[in-house]
Formats: structure tokens, C-alpha cells, sequence
């Protein structure tokens, strides 16, 4: 029996970009999600550093997107943007919300919870979830769009003002009922 037909990635269906290094001293690509990072352990966000991206730079943007998620749009972990672009490391723990370890300035939206943070993992009982965590080089200091605007909003400004991309993706699954 053959497995089943994943979604595609977020930004398969951007234009290519520069293409930069992030890594994380709490998630390895491909690996297990850690359990801080799962919805039942806390929701803290990994430790994130990145390297390599293209001059021009302005700011940087984070997300966490599973387009695993049974909505038919995926689901928004975490969306923060307008950090400096001389950040280039977040401590494990930058996307709880109370924007400790966060420059003055970073933007957290609401994420598919309906909070202004990262909410880890919580696929349904069974099945396997992709984690993207995506940094994105921006051309601008001020990404443009308000702390009230929707990830996907977020992410329109994102299609057009990035000028580099990098990912990390990690895969987590719950445990099957019974």
C-alpha cells in the first residue's frame, strides 16, 4: 500500500529566491519534533539561527506553517516579522508571546489558535505532520503589514518582499487514540 499523497510546501508556489541557511540547536531537518514543541508541551518555540542570507537584506520574518493540517489551507503555527536584520539567532522560547529574547519593533500575529505566539503541534491522533519553520530576508525594515493581519495577508506581503528564504522542517505525530 502506498503511502498517501502529501501537500505541497508553502512555497511552491513562490517565486525562487535566494536560498540561506537556518538551524536550530532544538529540531534537525526531517527530525521529531522536541516535546516543547508539541501543543501538550508547552508551545515553545525552537531556538533558530541563520546564516547566508542576500545582501540587501532589511528584516526578517519567521513562520511555522503545517500544510499537513485537514483544513484544506493548512495551518498557521506562528507568524512573527519585522525583526532587524541584524537578528540572526532566536533563543528557544522568542515566540511565547510575551516577546522576551525580541527586539523592540517584532510583530507577532495571530496564529490559527487565536493567539499571538507559537502553538506547537497537535495533528490528530494517527497522523504525521510537517513542521515548516521558514526565515525570510526581507527588502524592507517594516514588512507593512499591522499586528492585526492575518497570516495570509503576512504572507502575501512575504511573496513579494522577500528576497531570500530559508527552512528548517520537522515532522511530528500523535500518538493513535486507544
Amino acid at each position: 500500500m502506498s503511502e498517501p499523497k502529501r501537500p505541497p510546501l508553502p512555497h511552491d508556489f513562490h517565486p525562487e529566491v535566494h536560498e540561506f541557511t537556518v538551524s536550530s540547536a532544538d529540531l534537525a531537518p526531517g527530525a521529531e519534533l522536541g516535546p516543547g514543541q508539541v501543543k501538550a508541551g508547552g508551545d515553545v518555540s525552537p531556538q533558530l539561527r541563520w546564516e547566508g542570507f542576500p545582501e540587501g537584506t532589511k528584516s526578517f520574518a519567521v513562520t511555522c506553517f503545517d500544510p499537513d493540517a485537514p483544513t484544506g489551507s493548512g495551518f498557521w503555527h506562528w507568524v512573527l516579522f519585522d525583526l532587524p536584520a541584524s537578528v540572526t539567532e532566536l533563543p528557544a522560547g522568542a515566540g511565547s508571546g510575551t516577546f522576551e529574547g525580541l527586539p523592540a519593533g517584532a510583530v507577532h500575529v495571530r496564529n490559527d489558535y487565536g493567539t499571538k505566539d507559537f502553538g506547537g503541534a497537535a495533528p490528530p491522533a494517527g497522523e504525521r505532520h510537517r513542521y515548516v519553520f521558514t526565515v525570510y530576508a526581507v527588502d524592507q525594515e517594516k514588512l507593512g503589514p499591522g499586528a492585526d493581519a492575518s497570516p495570509a495577508v503576512v504572507g502575501f506581503h512575504l511573496r513579494f518582499h522577500s528576497l531570500g528564504r530559508a527552512q528548517l522542517i520537522g515532522e511530528y505525530e500523535a500518538p493513535a487514540a486507544g
